[in-house]
């Protein structure tokens, strides 16, 4: 099962990382506490829109965009999680293998 709240944990991380910021930095522009924006980056809170908002623009990024990004995220992590859809011989094929 896809948590929302770790994939969106998870990109905040790689893009406060790739900006080469630390997480007190982030949290002072978010006017969030440095562990509360830990525990997102965990996954182990939840984020109210308007402190995801406030995040993002810590991070010079518009909602839309982490949204998007996020989209992206789950549609490939439900891709790697689905059941494989294994073919299923028809029980006369069978009969006839077995023979």
């Amino acid at each position: 099962m896809v948590l929302l709240r770790q994939e969106l944990g998870e990109l905040l991380r790689e893009t406060r990382q790739e900006q080469g910021r630390t997480l007190r930095d982030v949290a002072a522009g978010a006017s969030v506490s440095l562990g509360y924006l830990s525990e997102l980056e965990r996954g182990t809170k939840e984020a109210s829109s308007e402190l995801l908002s406030s995040v993002c623009s810590a991070l010079g990024l518009p909602l839309s965009a982490v949204l998007a990004d996020l989209t992206e995220r789950v549609v490939r992590t439900e891709a790697m999680t689905a059941p494989v859809q294994l073919p299923v011989p028809d029980r006369d094929s069978a009969r006839v293998t077995a023979a």
